[in-house]
């Protein structure tokens, strides 16, 4: 059996295979612009992403820009998203950032990390986002799964999302960043995912760790 691959050797193959597998990823949100990108990514905390897109059909049916959006009430967008669960906070969120997006920057979306991490409910993550994939900033938006695969893969040991960031950071180009984070989501989703792979089964773990006996432990952020 082959010895397990250097750090070097795990980048260049994972960049080189996740290109080959998915070379032009799609936002998996369904969205039309900044603005439902931004609130499509706030429901999926804590939820899927399919859940997600068979909510914000209705939910923009009713008001897809701040203007239409802070007309309405916190109850009635709420039952709206209820199955996207913790309804009560995103759906104040949403009339929240709404308001202030109409107050304070003319109904857009603002292109700066600090605006947007400001707006309630929006988090670094999902700032990261609509960064990356609206306003094409270099970012690498970084959740408990792609988490998880960092460090099956040996690119991390960060003990939290931030850390893990800032490692992937580190290792991989700044003009892969963007392509990257959903490039490693779909293949957790297809090959690597939580109960699918223990860091033994799957291609790129296979791969990058030949000779690993037990299933890898990884850091809970």
């Amino acid at each position: 059996m082959s010895a397990n691959m250097l750090k070097q050797e795990r980048v260049a193959f994972i960049d080189k295979r996740l290109q080959e597998l998915y070379p032009n990823p799609p936002v998996p949100l369904d969205h039309s612009d900044p603005y439902t990108l931004l609130v499509a990514v706030l429901l999926s905390a804590q939820c899927t992403d399919e859940r997600v897109n068979l909510v914000t059909p209705a939910l923009f049916a009713l008001a897809d820009n701040p203007f239409d959006m802070a007309k309405e009430s916190v109850e009635t967008i709420r039952e709206i998203i209820k199955p996207c669960g913790l309804s009560p906070q995103k759906s104040k969120a949403i009339r929240g950032l709404s308001e202030i997006l109409i107050n304070e920057h003319g109904g857009e979306v603002p292109q700066d990390f600090e605006s947007l991490e400001r707006l309630p409910g929006v988090g670094h993550k999902t700032a990261s986002v609509v960064m990356a994939q609206s306003f094409g900033v270099p970012s690498f938006p970084v959740d408990t799964h792609i988490h998880r695969l960092a460090q099956r893969w040996g690119l991390t040991r960060g003990r939290n999302v931030s850390e893990t960031e800032r490692d992937l950071k580190r290792v991989f180009k700044k003009s892969r960043w963007n392509d990257l984070h959903l490039q490693i989501i779909f293949y957790g989703r297809e090959f690597c995912s939580a109960r699918g792979c223990d860091g033994r089964v799957c291609e790129i773990c296979t791969t990058c760790y030949p000779t690993r006996k037990h299933p890898k432990r990884v850091n809970k952020p």
